[in-house]
């Protein structure tokens, strides 16, 4: 049965939405995007959606017009992660589609809610080889939450709404609906439908309390407890039931990388990231620790290093997940608990008691002030300088966007996230070129708060075409490029594993940002040392507008601590050997 149009249109402020008009399916796409509070579209146009974008043009809905469809999955990524609402990205057959891929794939790694909707060939076209023909829903198969061909456009709606409920339910994820040329062209009476019902698909929130009796009674007795808590905390908006639950038992958190921001970076029972590139801290406790509670988190190859057998060998692991399939998937625990991190938090905190941590928190707090992130100032600007810059001039408030290598790694160690949703960065595919769209679409979901895009030289050179959004649409994004001249992470991979054999690493040739800042209408800044960084940056604050900053730093820093490969955690090389 269809909603009611008044009440709709109470609800989401807009005008008749024709229930029962003949209406086409590019028409009934475009009201069902309006039914599901959709505000922004990312996307491309091409043949295939033209009757979709003829649609747009008397649509209320706002279209972000990318440079390249890579770009607009990213940036609709970082809306998504940005709000915690689902992402839009549209684009057309063929090449538009497989454009899409490797973001449908990034969004499927750290469980991002997308709707990614593509144009193909008429049907009496599939399988003939047509222009701009691919199978998308084949090709991304493995790397979508669901996917849907859509054959008759009486279908369109009821899978929108289905295409909604499973990426954002569950544990999130993209979900793509391929939309042939003749069911965009087709008409049908439209309807919404008021609820969804797919057979087969329970999306598990709350835990059973058989659960909850086993999670409290594994941390009554520890005396070494430690929270690993990961994107799960962030997906499920649980970061005040953590900080409630933290504060209350007096267990210390550990974040891994796609769980910062889940807990404040600056609170004393913070411990930072652990694994490859973790802190000391971090590691050390994961060693010692007699509990292990994993909130969320996937218990990755970075964090285990792949050694999962001395992965915190004297801790009883309880794992918190949404999804079943990764309880107990990559290590041995004593406690599993099905549910989403809030709900499951929600039904632990009355029941919850201070444990016995105190002499445990002393131990942590010594090894934090003796092994602290660290690095060696000089003539040259150092890259950790510029992310300790950055974090004490926004104090933490800000949104910072990464790409992938070594300045992902500095952000993470250096700037302390105070805020869920205040770290978008690619964890599980690691995807350069994802840092810059994504401030984009993380600036369109916040026009009042600061984006900062931290990309390196090689990353930024994959998607810098979308400097045209910035001017374009007047974001005020600001752009700090640590630019190292190379490849930064391989080349240091290359020192350290392979006798300092670089091969291929070397981007001198690279262009002038400033000046390619410049020809897109944006302005351009330059430092090399750490007073012109100071300056560039107060310029860069203060400026009504989008600004690329090109820091010079020095070419050969590497990232530590760091763990090697196949080694386990007390074997961290911490950069002083």
């Amino acid at each position: 049965m269809s909603v009611e149009i008044a009440e709709l249109e109470a609800k989401r402020g807009v005008p008749n939405l024709g229930f029962g008009e003949e209406l086409t399916g590019a028409e009934t796409l475009l009201r069902c995007l309006i039914l599901e509070g959709v505000e922004y579209v990312f996307g491309y146009p091409g043949g295939a959606v033209l009757p979709i974008y003829d649609s747009l043009y008397y649509s209320h809905l706002k279209h972000v017009l990318t440079r390249h469809e890579q770009g607009a999955i990213h940036a609709a990524d970082g809306y998504a992660r940005a709000t915690g609402k689902p992402g839009v990205v549209m684009a057309t057959s063929g090449p538009g589609a497989t454009n899409l891929v490797t973001g449908i794939a990034t969004a499927q790694m750290d469980s991002v809610p997308l709707v990614c909707i593509t144009g193909n060939v008429p049907q009496s076209l599939v399988g003939t080889d047509a222009f701009q023909e691919a199978n998308i829903t084949g090709i991304t198969l493995p790397i979508t939450k669901h996917s849907y061909f859509v054959r008759d456009v009486r279908d369109l709606p009821r899978i929108v709404k289905e295409a909604f409920y499973i990426a954002t339910t569950g544990r999130p994820g993209p979900v793509l609906i391929d939309i042939p040329k003749d069911v965009s062209n087709a008409k049908a009476p439209f309807y919404y439908p008021e609820t969804v019902k797919i057979r087969g698909y329970q999306d598990t929130l709350v835990p059973q309390d058989e659960e909850v009796e086993a999670f409290l009674a594994a941390i009554r007795k520890a005396k070494k407890p430690v929270i690993l808590a990961g994107g799960g905390v962030i997906s499920a908006g649980a970061d005040r039931e953590l900080l409630a639950f933290a504060e209350k038992t007096r267990i210390p958190v550990i974040n891994t990388f796609m769980g910062l921001g889940g807990f404040p970076g600056t609170h004393e029972l913070a411990l930072g990231m652990p694994g490859m590139h973790g802190s000391y801290t971090a590691n050390q406790a994961l060693l010692q620790a007699d509990c292990v509670i994993g909130l969320g988190a996937r218990f990755d190859d970075r964090i285990t290093m792949g050694r999962t057998k001395e992965f915190a060998p004297n801790a009883r692991i309880v794992h918190v997940d949404i999804d079943p399939a990764e309880l107990g998937k990559n290590v041995e625990t004593a406690v599993t608990v099905a549910g989403d991190v809030k709900s499951t938090l929600q039904k632990v905190l009355p029941l919850a008691q201070a444990c016995d941590t105190e002499a445990w928190i002393g131990q942590l707090k010594e090894w934090q002030q003796a092994y602290p992130f660290k690095y060696r100032k000089g003539a040259e600007l150092k890259p950790q300088e510029v992310i300790e810059m950055l974090f004490e001039t926004t104090q933490g408030d800000a949104i910072v966007t990464t790409d992938v290598g070594q300045h992902q790694m500095w952000v993470a160690q250096f700037y302390k996230f105070k805020h869920a949703r205040s770290l978008i960065s690619s964890g599980g595919l690691g995807t350069m070129g994802f840092g810059f769209p994504a401030a984009i679409g993380a600036q369109v979901a916040h026009p009042d708060r600061t984006v900062i895009a931290v990309v390196g030289d090689g990353g930024f050179q994959m998607t810098n075409q979308e400097l045209a959004i910035l001017n374009q649409y007047k974001l005020p994004v600001k752009v700090a490029i640590i630019n190292n001249q190379c490849l930064g992470m391989v080349r240091q991979w290359q020192e350290v594993f392979y006798d300092n054999r670089y091969s291929q690493i070397d981007l001198t040739c690279s262009p002038d940002f400033v000046k390619l800042a410049e020809a897109y209408g944006v302005k351009g800044l330059r430092a090399t040392t750490s007073e012109e960084a100071k300056a560039v940056w107060a310029e860069a604050l203060a400026y009504d507008g989008p600004v690329v900053i090109d820091f010079r730093v020095a070419p050969e820093e590497n990232v530590w601590p760091m763990v090697a490969p196949g080694h386990t955690l007390d074997q961290m090389v911490m950069g002083d050997e």
